[in-house]
């Protein structure tokens, strides 16, 4: 039995014990999310102040609302109507979230931003809970595989007690266990609506099944050869190994968009732009943006980064969106691993200049490489339009190119540009040194 399935385990004993202790009947059902009942108004008014409160930071309403929540109406009984308000609460803020454009490993995301990674054990218990009641079928692939990689399970035996085995797994009191509920759904209500990049569950049976214009199967199983030899280019230590995986996983990456491209334009199909996001974390957000952003540019998408979230949205077409993810991953791990290898010296004033360096470093590996893209995209373009058969290719790609830019605009009306400050010239040197070095993972350099 394996470190989950034993802790999932023992929390459905101490679930099973507080069930026997609450003395709850048997055969009460699993709460679902559903709206709270209206002989719960009561509660439900009094979470709608503490949420008030703790928005306007009024400390003295907000623990007069805890400690009602805290010690519940009427004893035993009137603790798990609390829970099942509390819960069910929860659960309709998660929904309404999905309804404005979240996706489930972005609430996560945000709920261990801006709190503590305990509050996100709890978001995934929530998306868990609120996935119930969604058929497998209505869910597309890429929220089943977000869900599969948050490990969302519902690991406790009934909704009633979810609060207080909760609080006793995080070795948490009762009442700090409701705040940790209290900042979920404030955060939850404090995020604004963003653009959807997918149908959120319970739609996409019906789009996944009328517009089958993908071969999932064949995709997948490409994709998977080249994350395996792009990791395999990123572990080795020897150069020439690296180059042999990396120009086979840039082989199969270009034939992988230009393949798309061209069977889309002959066929008369609708593909057309998507929105994905990448989540960029801390340190030195402002550098990894920069680079995602040269990245999905030499692959004919449009990214832009929103600074709050920690996430940058890219519009591209899907294949385009493919080759931007795996590149920008790639060189994100080689540019960490030369930045990390390098000590900065002190400046003049003997003070540690590390994050200057690194911040430095990063801006100008960001920078060169989006030069070097840029060069090797027009290359490619030049080479594949004096080939046999390449007299559409050129036409089919400005078509491509000019319905991402009509998605973006439409999307991002305004916008907002920075530029990420230089302050620590020796981390600039050593940032384009870096990047003359590193390996162009993607379709950009099959033609080198």
């Amino acid at each position: 039995m394996g470190k989950n399935s034993r802790e999932r385990h023992r929390a459905k004993q101490k679930a099973a014990a507080h069930a026997k202790r609450r003395s709850h009947s048997a055969g009460a059902p699993i709460v679902g999310p559903a709206d709270i009942p209206a002989q719960h108004q009561p509660l439900a008014e009094i979470i709608s102040d503490a949420l008030r409160a703790r928005q306007r930071r009024h400390a003295a309403d907000l623990k007069r609302c805890r400690t009602l929540l805290t010690d519940g109406p009427g004893g035993a009984v009137g603790v798990q109507t609390v829970n099942r308000t509390l819960f069910t609460a929860l659960l309709r803020e998660v929904r309404q979230a999905w309804e404005r454009g979240w996706q489930p490993a972005e609430l996560v995301r945000m709920a261990r931003r801006e709190h503590t990674a305990r509050h996100a054990r709890q978001m995934v218990d929530a998306i868990a809970a609120q996935m119930r009641v969604y058929a497998k079928a209505t869910v597309e692939p890429r929220w089943q595989a977000q869900l599969a990689a948050l490990d969302a399970q519902v690991w406790w035996d009934h909704d009633d007690h979810y609060v207080d085995v909760w609080g006793e797994q995080e070795k948490l009191d009762r009442a700090a266990a409701i705040d940790h509920l209290l900042d979920l759904m404030h955060l939850l209500k404090s995020l604004p609506p963003i653009e959807p990049t997918g149908p959120m569950p319970g739609g996409a049976q019906q789009i996944w099944q009328a517009s089958p214009s993908r071969d999932t199967d064949v995709d997948q199983r490409m994709l998977d050869r080249v994350r395996a030899l792009l990791a395999k280019a990123e572990s080795t230590d020897f150069p020439e190994e690296a180059e042999t995986y990396t120009a086979k996983a840039q082989q199969l990456m270009a034939r992988y968009s230009i393949d798309h491209a061209l069977l889309a334009a002959g066929s008369g199909g609708k593909d057309k732009p998507i929105t994905r996001r990448i989540g960029i974390d801390n340190p030195y957000e402002a550098p990894k943006t920069l680079l995602l952003q040269v990245v999905a540019e030499a692959n004919r998408c449009r990214a832009v980064w929103m600074k709050r979230f920690g996430l940058t949205t890219v519009v591209g077409f899907p294949a385009d969106l493919d080759s931007t993810e795996l590149l920008f991953t790639s060189l994100l791990v080689q540019a960490t691993r030369a930045m990390t290898a390098l000590n900065p010296r002190p400046d003049r004033y003997g003070r540690n200049n590390t994050r200057s360096f690194r911040q430095s470093f990063l801006t100008a590996y960001a920078s060169r490489i989006g030069e070097r893209l840029n060069s090797t995209t027009e290359e490619v373009d030049r080479e594949m339009a004096a080939s046999a058969g390449g007299a559409n290719l050129l036409p089919v790609l400005a078509a491509r190119s000019e319905a991402v830019e009509n998605v973006f605009a439409a999307q991002f009306p305004e916008l907002t540009s920075f530029e990420t400050p230089i302050s620590n010239r020796e981390g600039w040197a050593s940032g384009r040194a870096a990047a003359d070095r590193a390996t162009l993972q993607g379709k950009q350099a099959v033609a080198r």
